[in-house]
């Protein structure tokens, strides 16, 4: 896991979390991010914590705190929507225009579903702004930005425009094993952690199950 360290500073380590693993260990068991922590003290008597989450089948950009207090400081700047994250998906069909917002609230599927989602007028505001980097092959590759938070929000939200992500089984097309897995990569993010200096800007590299499709959209492989 120490080779996946994007950024490591004495308050947050941001590492790119590879896609399929789930952050938490689940009331089953199995191999879970958490797991790995303990490898990534870099001589701190504890290891990081989690500051946020990321769905299972998502890649990309996952920020630690190193420390109770900076654990918490970031807890707050994720609750008021102070980071800024930059989502790239390959979604199926695409959007006619090249940018827009998608302003559609989120409630819960059913219980039985647990983390479900699904466009509800009564639900919790959902905000997404996307624009399209590229397109080719019957796909479109989009820049997503979450305003709100929502548990798959991104998803929903691509899902319910008629252009879903590559690999989503849940709201999309996707297998429900197997190829291809979900197409939604936490490209950047942006941490304004310390009030006298220049936010902190990491970049996670495409993954390897993406490149294909991305590259069928114009992507030039940085």
């Amino acid at each position: 896991m120490q080779a996946r360290v994007l950024h490591r500073d004495g308050l947050m380590l941001v590492i790119d979390k590879p896609a399929g693993l789930p952050v938490h260990r689940g009331p089953k068991g199995g191999a879970n991010l958490e797991a790995s922590f303990d490898g990534l003290r870099f001589g701190l008597p504890r290891p990081p914590v989690l500051a946020h989450r990321l769905d299972k089948d998502t890649s990309g950009c996952l920020v630690l705190g190193r420390h109770r207090k900076a654990t918490a400081s970031l807890g707050l700047l994720f609750k008021h929507g102070k980071v800024g994250k930059t989502y790239w998906a390959v979604v199926e069909g695409g959007p006619s225009e090249d940018e827009g917002t998608i302003d559609m609230p989120l409630g819960r599927l059913n219980a039985e579903r647990g983390w479900w989602q699904k466009p509800d007028p009564e639900g919790q505001k959902a905000i997404t702004t996307w624009k399209v980097l590229g397109r080719g092959d019957g796909l479109a590759w989009l820049a997503l930005e979450p305003v709100t938070g929502r548990t798959h929000q991104l998803r929903v939200h691509t899902s319910a425009k008629g252009w879903p992500i590559v690999g989503d089984n849940i709201y999309g097309n996707g297998p429900r094993f197997g190829e291809p897995i979900l197409h939604l990569h936490s490209r950047e993010i942006v941490i304004p952690i310390s009030k006298n200096k220049e936010p902190v800007r990491v970049t996670a590299p495409a993954p390897e199950h993406m490149r294909e499709r991305l590259r069928k959209c114009g992507w030039n492989g940085e």
